[in-house]
This record gives C-alpha cells, sequence and structure tokens, in this order.
C-alpha cells in the first residue's frame, strides 16, 4: 500500500503521552498500543516520508525514512537509575545518505536534523551533539582551516535558532591550541547544535512537512559544513 499522506498529530498523540508519563508501565502501554500506533508511529512515519520529498531539494545527500530515522520509544534502561521501560516522547533524526542503514539511534554518524515531539517541550533542532574524540578532532582541524565558512554558516542560522547551546564548552581551548587563536571560541565547545521550540498547533496542521523544510533551511548550511569536516560531502540531486 502507499505510504499514508500526513495530516497533522492529532490532540490524541498529547494525551497519550501526558498519559503515558503517569502510567509508564508495560501493562498500561501494552493496553493502549493501538492508540500509539494510529496516534503517534503511523503519523510520524506518514511526515518523515513528506519530509523526504521536501529534502530532496532542500538538502538530496539527507535521507528520511522509518527504518533509519525514528528512534524507538523504548528506553535503555541497563545504566539507568530510572527504569521506567518507554519514552515520553516521540523523534526521528535525519542523517547523511552515505551512513547507509544505521538506525536512528546512529546520531554519532554525522550531522544531521532532529524533531522532537512531546507536550509542552517539542522542538527542532540540527547539529552534531557530543561527537566522538575522532570525529571532534577533525571538526577542530576543519575549524582551523575553514574558519570563514564555518561564521558563514553559523550566521545563516543564527536569526532563526539563535546561538550554538552552550552546555559542553571547555573553559579553555583543547591541548594543542592556544588561548590568541582565531577559532579559540569555537574550539572550546564540544558539542555543536541548536535548536528551537515547536508549538502544538503547528504539530498538528497538515503542512507541517512544508514549515519543517522552512525551518530547517537556514541551519543547511551549519550541518553541510560540519558534515564535510567529517567527509560526508553535500549532494545536488539524489
Amino acid at each position: 500500500m502507499p505510504p499514508a499522506e500526513f495530516s497533522g498529530f492529532r490532540p490524541a498523540a498529547f494525551r497519550f503521552l501526558r498519559d503515558l508519563a503517569r502510567n509508564n508501565r508495560r501493562e498500561w502501554f501494552q493496553a493502549h498500543r493501538e492508540t500509539f500506533v494510529t496516534e503517534l508511529q503511523e503519523p510520524l512515519v506518514a511526515l518523515l516520508d513528506d519530509f523526504d520529498v521536501r529534502l530532496a531539494s532542500l538538502a538530496p545527500e539527507l535521507a528520511a525514512d522509518a527504518k533509519r530515522s525514528v528512534f524507538r520509544i523504548y528506553r535503555d534502561v541497563r545504566f539507568s537509575k530510572d527504569k521506567s521501560p518507554y519514552k515520553t516522547h516521540v523523534a526521528f533524526w535525519v542523517s547523511h545518505r552515505a551512513l547507509g542503514n544505521s538506525g536512528g539511534a546512529a546520531v554519532h554518524g554525522g550531522a544531521g536534523l532532529y524533531f522532537h515531539l512531546e507536550p509542552s517541550a517539542s522542538i527542532i533542532a540540527a547539529g552534531m551533539w557530543m561527537p566522538p574524540p575522532p570525529a571532534l578532532a577533525r571538526i577542530r582541524t576543519s575549524l582551523t582551516a575553514d574558519l570563514t565558512g564555518f561564521e558563514a554558516a553559523r550566521r545563516a542560522l543564527r536569526r532563526r535558532f539563535g546561538e550554538l547551546s552552550e552546555e559542553a564548552v571547555l573553559q579553555r581551548p583543547p591541548r594543542g591550541y592556544l588561548g590568541d587563536h582565531p577559532a579559540a571560541k569555537w574550539l572550546r565547545y564540544q558539542s555543536f547544535t541548536v535548536s528551537q521550540p515547536i508549538a502544538a498547533r503547528d504539530l498538528q496542521r497538515r503542512d507541517l512537512p512544508d514549515r519543517l523544510a522552512r525551518g530547517y533551511k537556514p541551519v543547511i548550511p551549519f550541518v553541510r559544513w560540519l558534515n564535510n569536516a567529517l567527509g560526508l560531502p553535500p549532494a545536488t540531486r539524489r
């Protein structure tokens, strides 16, 4: 069957997630699984399919599909004190096509686009969160070689997304870089992300795929700069 056309997330989707936050147990989830599938899982896949059509012209090197993009609702509780089995949000991650079918959890493969639906906390975001040491080293090398390109990409997104997140910034430049280096400020960053809230009323609109395309457009140069630093080039067509 052809994929369903996205028609917006209904109020029942937000109600399900609020109820799940109060009843985060396997028995409750199994009893309400049909609601999860109908109100969240299927609309999220439909949104991805429609958004991927927009990506073909916005950033052809990025791929959005259910197998590689959607995060599982199940939490990994092996090393957590919180043993709640389910996340109280749904999300997807759109990354470079060259990374292959590595699954939604493979965020460290490169920079990409993130969508997060959660009552009163929905966001769109982009960039690369806490790259592992080899990737971070390559980004820092690119900062020293192409600071102008990085600054241009950052300025392009700043009006809509604001400044880069400062959740992981060193107090001084990393070893091997002087404090007066032209890129000293950015060399201290260990994570390169931006985010922006998205209103519940927009999530319920049929034209959400178009709104996402417009919302992510200013951040594409930044995502491409990061991916290029990691050897993942942009594309002009699929």
